[in-house]
């Protein structure tokens, strides 16, 4: 016999797929995740573009987390035309950085994950069971699209970001009149971290290879050194010598793995296992209470690391404002010269890496951005190997249900199409 399990359309992440099964004597034999993610080109759109324009033309990538795209490809820069910004200038930076972690994370969190661990469908039947979590994460999400528009200029791809800083700075009661909204979002993220702590997730442990920044003060956030589970230490420019990214026959994203072939993960499990001890005090004694592990091994928990992350960058958030003293000037000079830069900062995905090498003139020759999304899709396609597994007891929409509910919990930007999964499970006699 053969059963088929189709989901016509895989809500609640950005992107198109497929989930191929073959189950054979209660074991998959063959999975493919496959993506149908439409070529943008955006590497080669870059190439004879002027170095200024990259941090504008990269923010296009996604319009949920631009400063990812931003930050990243103006440090490459920087780092080709060897320019060391301020510590204003880079305070500024991670406090926009703060803003989009907090609306990202919070959409994910309580809008798009939570449903799953609910029993609903989505968010608008979440507005009539549980309207505090909407209603306060409408409110937290607004707050992270008002740092962006206050210091980024406004909250879709914004434009005040540049090479060697920004074009205006932010008046400091401009700031400080965030300063209210922001105590009462330290009291709303910890009551949205209670409340995902008590979800009851299903049981799934892996041991995962974690990498991720590391900075040498700060939750890695706008920068850092590589670091996995395994002791890695290595500066970013390395990125290329430890890791790949290949073709699937069954996808059009790309796999990332290490160059041995295995695969790993990117994301808030990553990052919480790798900088816990970069955490504030407040955070890392919250999540403690709430049994939150200083590893967390089970991806369903990835949405309570998510949540105690929103509280780690809105805290983070009150302590930048109240320290904030306008960048005098607001950018460094920038002089272009031919080189190669890299830069890397870790998207609300996870870690987002770029590299460019540039002319005489700072014209772009060549271009590469490596996702979090597509250094996860092999782990996503073990975890989901697991799922269907242990879930082959589950009749058809359970067992849909749960593979989608996998898939989110990466939070995976695949592009900004129209969001499809197909799944087929072949049980062969």
């Amino acid at each position: 016999m053969t059963r088929r399990i189709k989901v016509e359309a895989l809500a609640r992440v950005e992107g198109e797929g497929a989930l191929d099964v073959t189950v054979r004597d209660g074991r998959v034999t063959a999975l493919h995740f496959r993506i149908f993610e439409p070529p943008r080109f955006f590497e080669a759109l870059l190439r004879g573009r002027p170095y200024s324009d990259a941090p504008d033309i990269t923010s296009r990538i996604c319009g949920i987390c631009p400063i990812a795209y931003q930050l990243g490809a103006a440090q490459a820069m920087e780092d080709a035309f060897g320019v060391v910004v301020s510590p204003e200038i880079e305070a500024l930076r991670r406090l926009v950085y703060c803003g989009e972690w907090i609306e990202s994370h919070v959409l994910h969190v309580a809008m798009l994950h939570a449903p799953d661990f609910l029993g609903l469908d989505d968010a608008l039947l979440m507005a009539k069971t549980h309207p505090e979590v909407v209603e306060t994460a409408l409110r937290l999400k607004k707050l992270g699209n008002r740092l962006l528009e206050v210091v980024g200029g406004r909250a879709v791809h914004p434009v005040n970001l540049k090479v060697g800083g920004f074009y205006a700075a932010p008046k400091r009661a401009e700031l400080l009149a965030l300063r209210p909204e922001l105590d009462w979002a330290a009291a709303a993220a910890r009551r949205l971290l209670r409340t995902v702590a008590a979800f009851d997730p299903p049981d799934l442990t892996r041991d995962y290879l974690f990498v991720a920044l590391r900075h040498d003060r700060d939750y890695a956030i706008t920068g850092g050194r590589l670091a996995s589970s395994e002791g890695l230490d290595a500066p970013i420019a390395a990125f290329p010598d430890l890791f790949d990214e290949h073709q699937e026959p069954n996808s059009t994203a790309l796999h990332g793995r290490t160059r041995d072939g295995r695969a790993y993960m990117v994301g808030p499990l990553a990052r919480w296992a790798i900088n816990g001890d970069r955490l504030l005090p407040d955070v890392r004694a919250e999540a403690a209470a709430l049994g939150v592990a200083p590893v967390e091994r089970n991806p369903f928990r990835s949405i309570v690391v998510r949540a105690a992350e929103v509280l780690q960058v809105v805290l983070e958030a009150q302590r930048l404002v109240d320290a904030y003293r306008p960048p005098d000037p607001p950018a460094v000079p920038v002089e272009p010269r031919a080189g190669v830069g890299v830069g890397a900062t870790e998207a609300p995905r996870g870690l987002c890496w770029h590299r460019y090498r540039l002319a005489d003139d700072g014209s772009i020759l060549e271009a590469r951005i490596v996702p979090p999304t597509a250094q996860n899709q092999p782990t996503i396609e073990e975890d989901l190997r697991q799922v269907v597994e242990r879930g082959l007891a589950l009749d058809d929409d359970a067992l849909k249900w749960r593979c989608e509910q996998a898939i989110r919990n990466y939070d995976p930007c695949i592009s900004c199409a129209t969001h499809f999964l197909r799944l087929k499970v072949h049980r062969e006699p």
